[in-house]
């Protein structure tokens, strides 16, 4: 059986490099996503030396794509079609936090662009392209902090622009854009055909990969006052590489799992309605077909 093909955003460093390495080393087929194309391309050739001889897999693969606007993660699916790729696992990784409030050319809060727009699109934009394989599996890094999401839950703001007009916390700016991405990846999960599966896995508090310096602002500022308490980078990637690769897959798909088993996140983001109205104004305002098949 040829090995299988994973796919990673934000693959360049922090925990999706660390994946990349434990599944390069187990024989699979990794493509990293990153925006910086060389540094990208540096990574995925330096994930050539931990390869194992006598696996068929193929050398570690790069594409550069900046996420947070939509035009390039078209551009990416396009691309990963085009040149053949069957993907059997992604693993929608690449996120941030940014201290001030932005917005992306296509008018919406950078934050949430990255977070929650650019996983929703690349996931719909293979699926409708038929590059997923028939028992594919799509893992959504998430987050506990989606516990601190301020979100309006009788009219939800799925673009982020509402932060523009009241105090931006970054906290809560981020925490707001995963539960986002809990609600949708749980309505996803309903409407998805028989086969391909989907999660939301929460790493943990993880020490030493940049996300919090390189997000500045108070999160860079109080850092280091959790990180006593904080988790190895191979131990925060655990959950998604069993997500990625258990046999059988695990159960429920649209689940949020904490230390490779199921954990309840907060009561907005298991707010069925919500998740339908989260999922169907995503869709609308990336300008995509929503999924009618449910299960």
């Amino acid at each position: 059986m040829s090995p299988r093909t994973i796919v990673i955003t934000g693959g360049a460093g922090g925990l999706g490099l660390v994946a990349a390495n434990h599944l390069v080393r187990a024989g699979t087929n990794v493509i990293l996503v990153g925006r910086d194309a060389v540094r990208t391309a540096a990574a995925a050739d330096g994930l050539r030396d931990v390869a194992p001889d006598g696996i068929d897999a193929l050398p570690p693969r790069a594409y550069a794509a900046d996420l947070s606007r939509w035009a390039q993660v078209r551009d990416l699916a396009a691309k990963l079609t085009d040149d053949g790729i069957r993907v059997d696992v992604l693993v929608n990784n690449a996120g941030a936090a940014f201290p001030r409030y932005g917005q992306t050319p296509d008018g919406v809060e950078r934050t949430y662009a990255l977070n929650h727009h650019a996983p929703f699109l690349l996931t719909h934009s293979l699926l409708a392209a038929g590059t997923f394989t028939a028992d594919a599996r799509i893992v959504n890094l998430s987050t506990f902090v989606e516990k601190r999401g301020r979100l309006d839950t009788a009219d939800p703001d799925v673009s982020g622009t509402s932060w523009r007009d009241r105090f931006y916390s970054q906290i809560h700016v981020y925490a707001t854009s995963k539960l986002l991405g809990l609600l949708a990846t749980r309505e996803l999960a309903r409407r998805l055909p028989d086969g391909p599966r989907i999660y939301s896995a929460n790493p943990g508090m993880v020490k030493n990969t940049g996300m919090n310096t390189n997000a500045g602002g108070l999160m860079r500022l109080t850092a280091p006052l959790f990180r006593p308490f904080a988790i190895t980078p191979d131990q925060g990637v655990r959950t998604t590489l069993w997500l990625a690769t258990a046999s059988p897959a695990p159960e429920p798909s649209g689940g949020f799992f904490t230390k490779s088993q199921q954990t309840a996140p907060s009561r907005s983001a298991q707010d069925t309605v919500l998740a339908r109205t989260v999922y169907e104004r995503t869709a609308a305002l990336l300008g995509i077909e929503a999924l009618t098949t449910g299960r």
